[in-house]
């Protein structure tokens, strides 16, 4: 077995198949031998706070803002008055429903959650806190990781399902008060061939990103090897990970779940 190039940061040269083999090891760790669930409610339920409720601030800023946005874009494309004015409504709730919410708000909370989760592990690897917990014969991927995935893929669709209201809400409120669109027009295209799998198709990706995201970002902090400066690295490539992930899955799920 020859020596890896770099003894700082286990994650630059490691070939991407090791990296695949290795995070798939975690994941089994993680799931194989949990402790009793009281040892993690309270934990679970911190996480739930951290991860979900202290992001309320942006989901909500930033959903408001991009319908109010996608209203008024879709406004400046009809102005012709080939189009009907009810076509705002009906591209505000397509996409906010199908790709903002569940998508675009994953790939931002990738840069506030992902990067959390990976230099709080990261920093517990090099001071050592989790060589500590295994020598107590705790299972420490499982105890440090499994709450964080639990919490992440309980309250991200609700995040989600708030962000849909706030962002459909503000686009109708700009189109009202700013007199672009009427209320019976906006609503006209709010209900307009409107199908509730896609709520159900928005919830899964939100899931399924949400597990890549925290598990990703657990993984680059897990196995870094070095100081404080290949903690930063970690978080940063737990980022750029995540975000290529939920795009690539992004892809597979709508080829799987809407054609």
């Amino acid at each position: 077995m020859g020596k890896c190039p770099s003894m700082h940061h286990t994650l630059a040269p490691m070939p991407v198949f090791n990296h695949i083999g290795r995070y798939f090891m975690l994941l089994r760790t993680v799931f194989s031998r949990p402790e009793r669930f009281s040892v993690y409610w309270k934990q679970i339920v911190f996480e739930i706070d951290k991860i979900g409720v202290q992001s309320l601030g942006i989901i909500g800023l930033l959903s408001a803002f991009m319908g109010a946005v996608i209203c008024i874009q879709t406004a400046a494309q009809i102005e012709s008055g080939w189009i009907p004015a009810y076509t705002i409504g009906f591209t505000v709730r397509q996409t906010t429903i199908l790709e903002f919410s569940p998508t675009i708000m994953l790939v931002i909370l990738a840069g506030k959650v992902g990067s959390n989760i990976a230099s709080e592990i990261g920093t517990m690897r090099i001071s050592e806190q989790i060589d500590a917990i295994e020598i107590m014969g705790v299972n420490s991927a499982g105890y440090l990781i499994l709450p964080k995935v639990i919490a992440a893929c309980a309250i991200m669709p609700f995040l989600v399902i708030i962000s849909m209201f706030l962002g459909i809400g503000a686009g109708a409120l700009i189109g009202i008060w700013a007199n672009i669109v009427s209320y019976n027009n906006f609503e006209l295209g709010l209900h307009l061939d409107f199908r509730p799998f896609q709520v159900v198709y928005a919830l899964i990706k939100s899931f399924v990103f949400a597990f890549l995201l925290t598990t990703v970002s657990a993984y680059c902090g897990y196995y870094v090897k070095g100081g404080a400066l290949e903690v930063g690295k970690a978080s940063t490539q737990a980022v750029v990970y995540s975000v290529v992930l939920i795009m690539v899955f992004n892809v597979i799920l709508t080829v799987m779940l809407l054609l």
